[in-house]
């Protein structure tokens, strides 16, 4: 009797679709499903697509081996102001924290003399402050006054939270307080969700971690039931395995932890794209990336660099911008995939302020009512009315012609905008698509000469159904030579979910080894790498577990604090001066500057990793390339280098073989996306079948760099 195959699962949900790639674990093949978002149930979506993935390659539930999900919900539940109505408990004398705020404004606003803080995702009527108080060391100051703590809970439950979140002064070092306090509130509000945050990150700085907690209590009680709902509809499918999901690290934890741990999923959607971005890196030999994903509704924009994601503890969720920083949105602690998130996607509406000047986004059709070509009632002009009356989508092929688009709402809606404007639709369209170059252009602007990257030194990747259409006008941006598009660009966040590791971070305020003392510090990395394995242990890994140990270190005078790895072993005074040696390094490449003030250590940090098994991706031997072979046919394409409207060869991405080569303007076309090569650009296959597309006339061209002369 012949084996049943087993299958891996990726699913993906965004604001405009939800993308799904399954992948038999004994053949390696590869297939895709793309569905719309249904953003009123998104369970619902999730299992249509699965059941769609799964009559396409004729298993049942029983068959998959793995499943894998990552979900902008928690982060549109902070843009929308949708999460729960949330309590804050915390110490006496500190319940104005989030009325103070540490928000400030950016961009325009700082220009805005009528600028206004957003309200905090707390009222300050649903503070609780408790009689109590810790140090800094942990030692207790002023006893828990249970009574007092009673009292006042009773209070804040009458006023019906949803949630709960505790921070108290100094709970990072010594969390006694907070889970009493914990109990209390567990007693009295039962139904309500309970977090507390040296649960969460046990770490200093006060309003950031209470930020940290609040964050988690108000996406936490959707969040959760969001999972436990999508997990118990995969075991009615057979599914019998933990459902797995992307944490904004790029580290994936099981549903029932991430339940628990809400804001460590902020940025789960745009983790996973990253993280297929550092495996394209991989398998081509790129050890420096910039990894470009534009879907319906947003656009993403990360940095891999020397083959790994960069991740940041300082990272803002609601602002202009989600992205690393100090200043607007609100501050999450837990490690995040430094990233910057913009609204500027295939759904961005177009629209005419006071001074008659074209803008674009934030608003977004999302996939109700969808951009005005969708035919689903909506009635603004959005970037993808803009691609197709362009000539770059064909509306008889869109996802694979299994959705029918119609140019002709594209056109009125653009006639809308030209009658505001005074110029003809044509060039309504083509202002939107430079629009939207320009605000993606502002995430990897963040994430790379922000941080002092040059992005000219970096091998652009795009991803999401829209990326590749935009991603060379991106390039043009800064000058980036060389740009990459993997195979099924429009579902590659949900191949990224594959290959990312089970891991669990761990954290706490490093003990004092000034004095030469360094068994306190062996005893907390020891304490944290044995709470690591056991959650692994508890989700059924026990072998092949990896442990990856660092410290954070700062100058005494700074509050900048960097995070420096550091080997296994005995911690000894050559271990943390040679911590001390790599940090003033590292300092000296970010800074441009080499203070010769002390060092001290301020955290230490535990990942634990099971690697778990991933699919393989096949490469093919290059051949003399006949890339006319692929052509369709020939459509009229708008590109500015042309002077307008030209006739432009359309090839079948699935007729292309390694070694193919042409030159633009041309337009690649696959199910689930579309690429766009203009003029003075090539493009050629290599072995991975990945696009590679650089600035070359085809004539002229010897080769496209060393490392891609290996991959091809």
């Amino acid at each position: 009797m012949v084996e049943a195959s087993s299958y891996f699962v990726g699913v993906d949900v965004g604001g405009t679709f939800t993308d799904l790639v399954i992948v038999c674990s004994q053949t390696g093949t590869v297939r895709n499903v793309k569905t719309l978002t249904t953003p009123n149930d998104p369970v619902q979506g999730v299992m249509t697509a699965v059941r769609d993935a799964l009559a396409l390659v004729g298993a049942t539930g029983a068959q998959l081996d793995r499943v894998v999900h990552a979900t902008t919900l928690p982060t549109n539940l902070v843009l929308e102001r949708k999460g729960a109505k949330v309590g804050f408990v915390t110490t006496l004398g500190f319940g104005d924290m989030f009325r103070i705020s540490k928000q400030k404004p950016i961009g325009s606003n700082r220009y805005d003399l009528s600028y206004r803080r957003p309200e905090p995702l707390v009222a300050r009527g649903m503070v609780a402050e408790i009689d109590e108080r810790i140090d800094h060391l942990g030692h207790v100051v002023t006893p828990l006054d249970a009574a007092d703590a009673e009292t006042r809970i009773a209070a804040l439950a009458a006023k019906g939270p949803e949630a709960v979140a505790i921070c108290l002064l100094h709970g990072y070092a010594n969390p006694d307080h907070e889970r009493r306090v914990a109990e209390i509130a567990r007693r009295h509000m039962p139904g309500a969700y309970v977090c507390i945050s040296s649960d969460i990150w046990p770490e200093y700085q006060e309003y950031e971690r209470a930020s940290t907690a609040v964050l988690s209590a108000y996406i936490g009680p959707t969040f959760s039931g969001y999972v436990n709902e999508l997990e118990q509809e995969l075991r009615k499918l057979g599914y019998a395995r933990p459902l797995q999901i992307m944490q904004s690290s790029g580290g994936v934890m099981t549903a029932a932890a991430a339940a628990q741990k809400a804001a460590y999923m902020i940025e789960s959607g745009p983790a996973a794209g990253i993280m297929a971005a550092a495996e394209l890196g991989r398998v081509c030999g790129f050890d420096n990336l910039i990894s470009f994903d534009m879907g319906g509704t947003t656009a993403k924009a990360g940095v891999v660099q020397n083959g790994q994601p960069r991740i940041t503890n300082d990272f803002r969720v609601g602002g202009k911008a989600s992205a690393g920083g100090r200043d607007a949105g609100e501050p999450i602690k837990v490690p995040v995939i430094d990233l910057a998130e913009v609204g500027a996607g295939g759904g961005s509406i177009a629209w005419v302020d006071r001074g008659g000047f074209l803008q674009l986004g934030p608003e977004s059709a999302s996939s109700e009512p969808g951009p005005a070509c969708y035919g689903f009632g909506g009635t603004g002009m959005t970037v993808t009315d803009a691609n197709l009356l362009l000539g770059y989508l064909d509306p008889d092929y869109f996802l694979g012609g299994t959705m029918k688009i119609h140019p002709e709402r594209s056109r009125a809606a653009a006639d809308a905008l030209a009658a505001k404007l005074g110029i003809e639709a044509t060039e309504v369209a083509r202002g939107i698509h430079m629009l939207a170059n320009t605000n993606m252009a502002s995430a990897i602007r963040i994430v790379t000469l922000q941080r002092g990257i040059d992005p000219r030194e970096y091998v652009l990747t795009a991803s999401g159904g829209a990326g590749p259409l935009h991603v060379v006008g991106v390039a043009e941006h800064f000058g980036i030579p060389t740009v990459i598009i993997p195979p099924s660009p429009g579902v590659r966040s949900a191949f990224g979910l594959l290959v990312a590791d089970m891991a669990y971070d761990q954290i706490t305020m490093a003990a004092d080894v000034s004095r030469g003392d360094f068994a306190a510090l062996d005893a907390q990395l020891a304490q944290l790498e044995a709470e690591g394995r056991d959650q692994l242990r508890r989700d059924g890994f026990e072998d092949g577990i990896v442990v990856e140990r660092a410290v954070s270190i700062r100058f005494e005078s700074q509050v900048l604090d960097l995070t420096i790895p550091i080997p296994d072993g005995p911690i000894d005074a050559a271990v943390i001066a040679a911590a001390e040696t790599s940090f003033r390094e590292l300092y000296a490449a970010t800074a441009g500057l080499r203070p010769t003030d002390r060092c001290t250590l301020v955290h230490c940090k535990v990942r634990v990793v099971a690697h778990v098994r991933k699919p393989e991706q096949a490469a093919h031997a290059p051949r003399p390339g006949d890339a006319e072979q692929a052509v369709k046919r020939l459509r009229p394409a708008y590109f500015t280098a042309a002077g307008g409207f030209v006739d432009t060869k359309v090839y079948d991405r699935a007729r292309l073989s390694p070694g193919d080569a042409f030159a633009g303007p041309a337009i690649i076309e696959e199910p689930e996306s579309t690429t766009i090569c203009p003029p003075g650009y090539v493009v050629e296959v290599d072995r991975h079948l990945n696009l590679v597309i650089e600035r070359h006339r085809l004539e002229d061209r010897a080769s496209i760099g060393e490392k891609l002369v290996t991959c091809l």
